[in-house]
């Protein structure tokens, strides 16, 4: 387990504290639809951190080709139909280049900046000419709205407990997912970004915000600078 994450709850958990079993059971919203809607049809999508393939698996379905990348081999053992690579996301070098590369899950917060300049260059590596990348970033008061909790129509209560700040600008974030029959639980380290942090730290990597693609510019579309 890295240092300043832990995970409670059956099954195998991932250094960074998820859940494999966990993520097995929660439902897919509208990401894939988000994707669908900001990349042309069939495109070759690299899905960095793509866990059990919950949005790998929609993405299939539409058919788009997609090549799902995790550390974790747990989690990647879920993962059905497609080409997979077991290999941390900052450190990946296909060689290769794909229309679309896909950071979701909040990745881009990750605590250690350097992992996120990391993260950020993988993307920028591997995104073609004339291709994209899109982004998940957290909500602009998920740091602040707590304790705050969402009960999920499919039966589970999503709980964000607390964030506490455990110095140079990272939080230690508490989450709890509340099943009728089992609980897990997950620590991690978050860096919040405001918008102008957010789009400075694409830059670095040679990227530029092309649109927002939500309302809550929670899903954000990237290109190559010019």
């Amino acid at each position: 387990m890295r240092e300043g994450y832990e995970g409670t709850g059956p099954g195998a958990i991932t250094p960074d504290g998820c859940a494999v079993d966990l993520y097995t059971r929660l439902p897919v919203r509208d990401e894939p639809d988000i994707i669908a809607a900001a990349v042309p049809p069939g495109a070759r999508i690299l899905e960095l951190g793509c866990g059990v393939g919950r949005m790998t698996h929609p993405l299939l379905d539409r058919g788009f080709t997609v090549t799902a990348v995790d550390e974790s081999p747990q989690m990647l053992e879920r993962v059905r139909g497609t080409r997979t690579i077991c290999s941390p996301i900052e450190d990946l070098d296909l060689g290769e280049t794909f229309d679309v590369v896909m950071l979701a899950s909040f990745l881009v917060h990750a605590g250690d900046i350097e992992v996120r300049r990391g993260l950020l260059r993988t993307c920028a590596r591997h995104v073609a000419d004339g291709g994209c990348v899109l982004i998940q970033r957290e909500g602009e008061d998920y740091h602040t709205n707590l304790p705050r909790e969402r009960v999920d129509p499919s039966g589970f209560t999503l709980r964000m407990v607390s964030a506490q700040p455990v110095g140079d600008g990272v939080d230690s974030v508490r989450a709890e997912y509340v099943f009728p029959d089992v609980t897990w639980t997950q620590t991690f380290l978050s860096r919040p970004l405001s918008r102008e942090q957010f789009e400075e730290a694409l830059g670095e990597a040679g990227l530029e915000v092309d649109r927002y693609l939500t309302e809550d510019r929670i899903w954000v579309r990237a290109v190559p600078m010019k």
